[in-house]
Order: C-alpha cells, then sequence, then structure tokens
C-alpha cells in the first residue's frame, strides 16, 4: 500500500523569475502598471505537458530592480502587473493541478521600503530605526545618508532587516497570512536561509502550520549540514546545492563517484530514510550557469537531469532549460541567467527538442513511478563513467542506470526483485530471475527499468545527440595556466574548504594560489586570517581573504561568489559582509 504524503513529497516543479521570462525593465519607475503576468497563462498547459504539477516563482513582489530589494511585500511588482493578475494566475494554476510557492525575500528589504524611507527623514527618531541590523547614525555609506547599517553580501542596496525584532517577525508573519488569503499560494522559498535567524524561522514555521495544510516551507542553503534547518521545528526542505554541484562537475570529470558519495552522504543525514531529507534537487537556477553551458559534453544533459529526477529529493527544472537554452554568468550581470522567452518561439518543442522530450518523459515517469517520490535508495554499481542504483516501495523497484562515456556500456548488478521489467527510456525488454540484470545503456545517456506494467506505457525515446562546441573556448577549459572559470569549478581548487585543502597539499598556500585570485594576495596566509577578529584592523584585502575564508568553511565555493567577493572594495561592506557569517 503507497502512502500518500503531502503534496510536496510527489512534486516536479517549474522555477520561475518573472521580471527576466517576461521582459520587465530592469529599473522600476513605480508608474504606470504592465499586465505581463498574464502572458503566463499561455505557458501553464506546456507545464501540464512536461509533468510539472509545481511551480516556484518570484521574485513577484514591489522593488526597483532585480526583484530582491522589495519595495512592498504586499504588492505585486507593477511591472509584472496588479494583485488581481497574481491571484487570477495562481487560481488558473490550481484548477489545472498546479501548486504555486513564492519567494519569499525576509532577510533583507530595499531603501524604498517604508520602514527604511522612516529612517532616512526621521534618523534617530524613527520607531523602526531597531528593525533593521547595527543603524549607526555616526556611520556613512555610498549613499551619503549620514548613518551605516549591515546588508545583504556587501550590498548597501540591501538593508539587512533585524529577524529578532518582535514588530519585524510578526510583521512578516502577517506578510505570510496576507499571501495565503490574498492569493491563495502553497508555499514560499526563503531566499538566504542560510543566514536567517533559526527562532525567526521557527515562527515562520509556526505561521505555515497555521495557514494552511501542508503549508510548504523550502529554504535557500547553499551548504553545511542540512538537518539544521529541514526538521520538525523550522523548514520542510532546502536547495540542494550540494547535489547541484555533484551532477554537472561529476559528468565533466567522469567521476561518478562523487555524484554517488554526495547523494550517499546526504541519505545518511536523512537517517538512510526516504523521508529523511526531502531536498530540493536542481541542475541550475537563476543564479548559476544553465546547466547546458557548465557541461562539456552537452550530450551529458541527459543522464544528469535522468538522475536529478530518480535520486532521493523533489526536482525542479528552471525556466527554459528544458528546452536546452545556453546561459553564461557575466561579471557584473545575471541578466543571461534570466533571459526573456516568448511562448510563441517554443509552443512546438515537444515534437521537435529532444531536451523537451526528455523532460516530458521524465515528468510522466515520476507521476506513475512513485518509487522515486516515496522508495529506499541503494546503490548497486558505481564506476567512473557508469552508475546504477534501485529505488524501492512496497516490494517494486525502479532501477537507474547512467552512462558518462562516449561508447555504449553495460553494467550488472544484483538484489533486483524478480520479474519482468522495461526500460522507459530505451524501450529495452528484461527479465530479473535470481535477482541479477543486465543493463544496456547508450553512450552518453541512461535508462530507467521499471516494471513491465510500469514501464510498457512508455515508447523508445528517441534522443538526438547535440553538437559539440570545439575551438578556443574548448582549448581555454583544459589548461592550467590562464585556466576558464568552468575549468577550475571543475577541479575544486577554488574555495574548497580547510579539510579538502590539506588533503591536496594546498594548505599554507598563498590566497591567490588558493583561490585563483590575483597574484598580489599571495602574500596574505589564509590560514592565519581565517581565526582573526580583528576586522576593524585589517585592510580591504585581508577582509575579501577573510571572507572567502568564512564561505570555503561552509562548502564548496564557485567563482561567481569568489567574484562578488573580490569586486567588493568598500571596508564598511566588507566588515559587515564578514560579521554575517555565524
Amino acid at each position: 500500500m503507497v502512502i500518500h504524503m503531502a503534496w510536496y513529497d510527489e512534486a516536479v516543479f517549474y522555477h520561475i523569475y518573472p521580471l527576466g521570462m517576461l521582459g520587465a525593465p530592469e529599473k522600476n519607475e513605480y508608474k504606470e502598471v504592465v499586465h505581463r503576468l498574464r502572458e503566463l497563462d499561455n505557458w501553464i498547459d506546456h507545464l501540464k505537458k512536461i509533468g510539472v504539477n509545481a511551480i516556484y516563482i518570484g521574485p513577484l513582489f514591489e522593488s526597483v530592480g532585480h526583484g530582491y530589494e522589495t519595495t512592498d511585500y504586499r504588492k505585486l511588482d507593477s511591472r509584472l502587473g496588479d494583485n488581481a493578475d497574481l491571484t487570477a494566475f495562481v487560481k488558473k494554476c490550481h484548477d489545472n493541478s498546479i501548486r504555486v510557492i513564492f519567494d519569499g525575500v525576509f532577510n533583507h528589504t530595499g531603501r524604498d521600503f517604508f520602514a527604511f524611507r522612516d529612517i532616512l527623514q526621521n534618523r534617530e527618531n524613527s520607531r523602526y530605526r531597531d528593525w533593521y541590523c547595527n543603524v549607526n547614525f555616526y556611520g556613512n555609506n555610498e549613499y551619503n545618508d549620514g548613518f551605516s547599517y549591515d546588508n545583504w553580501g556587501g550590498y548597501n542596496l540591501l538593508v539587512k532587516l533585524n529577524q529578532r525584532n518582535p514588530e519585524v517577525r510578526d510583521y512578516i508573519c502577517d506578510v505570510i497570512r496576507f499571501w495565503v488569503k490574498e492569493f491563495d499560494v502553497d508555499g514560499i522559498r526563503l531566499d538566504a536561509a542560510d543566514v536567517l535567524d533559526f527562532e525567526f524561522m521557527k515562527a515562520l514555521r509556526g505561521v505555515a502550520n497555521e495557514v494552511k495544510p501542508e503549508f510548504w516551507l523550502m529554504g535557500e542553503v547553499i551548504h553545511g549540514d542540512y538537518t539544521r534547518w529541514v526538521n520538525e521545528g523550522t523548514l520542510h526542505s532546502v536547495t540542494n546545492y550540494t547535489l547541484h554541484k555533484a551532477l554537472y562537475s561529476g559528468h565533466n570529470d567522469h567521476n561518478y563517484f562523487e555524484i554517488a558519495h554526495t547523494v550517499q552522504r546526504l541519505y545518511e543525514m536523512g537517517g538512510n530514510r526516504p523521508d529523511g531529507l526531502k531536498l530540493y534537487n536542481f541542475v541550475d537556477n537563476h543564479d548559476v550557469e544553465r546547466i547546458i553551458t557548465k557541461l562539456n559534453n552537452k550530450a551529458h544533459y541527459y543522464p544528469a537531469h535522468i538522475l536529478m529526477y530518480t535520486l532521493p529529493g523533489v526536482p525542479s527544472v528552471y525556466y527554459g532549460s528544458e528546452f536546452g537554452i545556453e546561459g553564461k554568468k557575466e561579471k557584473y550581470s545575471d541578466a543571461s541567467l534570466r533571459p526573456r522567452l516568448v511562448y510563441e518561439d517554443y509552443k512546438d518543442a515537444l515534437d521537435s527538442n529532444s531536451y523537451t522530450k526528455l523532460i516530458a518523459r521524465l515528468g510522466e515517469i515520476r507521476k506513475d513511478a512513485l518509487m522515486f517520490s516515496y522508495g529506499d535508495y541503494r546503490q548497486v554499481v558505481l564506476t567512473n563513467r557508469q552508475y546504477m542504483f534501485i529505488r524501492t516501495l512496497n516490494g517494486k523497484a525502479g532501477i537507474v542506470a547512467v552512462n558518462n562515456d562516449d561508447n555504449a556500456a553495460t553494467v550488472n548488478g544484483g538484489g533486483i526483485p524478480d520479474g519482468e521489467y522495461v526500460g522507459a527510456i530505451s524501450g529495452k525488454k528484461y527479465s530479473v530471475c535470481g535477482g541479477n540484470i543486465s543493463v544496456e545503456i547508450d553512450a552518453n545517456s541512461g535508462d530507467i527499468i521499471l516494471p513491465v506494467d510500469m514501464g510498457d506505457a512508455f515508447d523508445k525515446l528517441e534522443i538526438e545527440a547535440p553538437v559539440q562546441d570545439t575551438g578556443a573556448e574548448k582549448s581555454e577549459q583544459v589548461g592550467l595556466t590562464g585556466i576558464g572559470e568552468e575549468k577550475s569549478e571543475q577541479v575544486g581548487l577554488a574555495g574548497m574548504g580547510e579539510e579538502k585543502s590539506e588533503q591536496v597539499g594546498l594548505t599554507g598556500m598563498g590566497a591567490a594560489s588558493k583561490y585563483g585570485i590575483d597574484s598580489k594576495y599571495e602574500k596574505y596566509n589564509p590560514d592565519e586570517i581565517r581565526n582573526r577578529r580583528d576586522y576593524d584592523a585589517m585592510s580591504i584585502e585581508e577582509l575579501q581573504v577573510a571572507i572567502l575564508e568564512k564561505m570555503s568553511g561552509n562548502g564548496y565555493i564557485d567563482n561567481a561568489m569568489i567574484r562578488s567577493v573580490m569586486d567588493n572594495v568598500y571596508a564598511d561592506s566588507l566588515k559587515n559582509w564578514v560579521k554575517s557569517f555565524r
């Protein structure tokens, strides 16, 4: 008997960054309302066809720019429409059996938020001065406010809320109640949850339990022990950045050990139970490069997505990646990661695009084969280039086999329940007797092998091999001198933690060598800077190294994160940033 849990246990998410997808202007002039959100109605049928039953959308609410510098939590951004548009969109999704969660940006506000505007006007006499962290009327900043304050990520555009202030906590809790009452939202993704106060998150969980059955709280957490956030007292789930990194680098390096070991570590973290940690799995999102851009071999799109859909967790597709679109992170802009998409340009993709066909097939499998939502996980075969595991529920097994080699491969595994099986991707038939199975996997591909009563519904999926890029860009990736961003992420030299750096002999090296930054930083020893707390006495360079050390101590950091630190040359901002780490 299958025990159905909450809706999110069987969810397949579609992640929408609406300001980008709908082509909103980069700057909000707070003028006329433009009803761009209504355009999303055209996409709902597409989402159903590719097996999506949940949408994570945001940021949505009035802001001045990219959406994370909130001006008004109770008003849809006028570049997207009005509140009636958002209410109608959620209702249409619900009418089509699609749940909706919003982006909850509660760590900081924008400078146009009413409480901050009051401080600008009334200074020391503002009743909202304690709504923000460390407001100091003896300081100043680049806006010449005549005071300073803690910010997020070194950007004074994002003013850090004091989550320990009961008024702030109550205000945000009322915002959530408003969103449920006004829009009938089904959950919230908490932005920057890894720096939210835990008592604050407990208050949000209390509201979640109050406002609606199965109201889902999912948090953005980069690294660390995910059980700190995922438990009965705080959040239901967090973003699985650990698996995200493993999925692309494990393919780029032909190293399925990285992926399998990551999965096993996370599974053990959840108590070796499929319901222990229901993490939010993804291969790309609005903050990182598109998976098709990151992969050295674009054919690895297929096994990477097969894994994302079948490993423990809740799968999510970032808008447009089901079409295989590119998106490279730029130095001063994320615009290429958040492009405008027009439905008419993609309305025939399900018939003509191999990537879209795969995502639709995976969505079908996920809907019908509930072992991938609730089943136990067990590794069966593991080599650098082949990986096979089994998910079992109520005696029924789903076997997943992937291959990152340019040649077809055969893998043999045991402990499989006897019976007749069929490959839901390949259409190949298998008969298991004595618990052993021999699986044939095409080059750079994979298969999901299901009991015949489940798998017979699926015909062979025809997958076209993508054209590979060659030339200067490729040579840049494989060089060691002048190494490219993609390759430096793959080899894991940038931003590795202390334990890892000791294993490969990096302890004691200068900051330039450790993080791949300008040679002038080589004189700074990260090991010495790591434990210093005299931030006011530090130079700009020392503060930057200290922040990199704090970040790497929490787990792997990529080049985009390193660049965000090195681009910040403001002492007060860097001090606030380094002090924000626990």
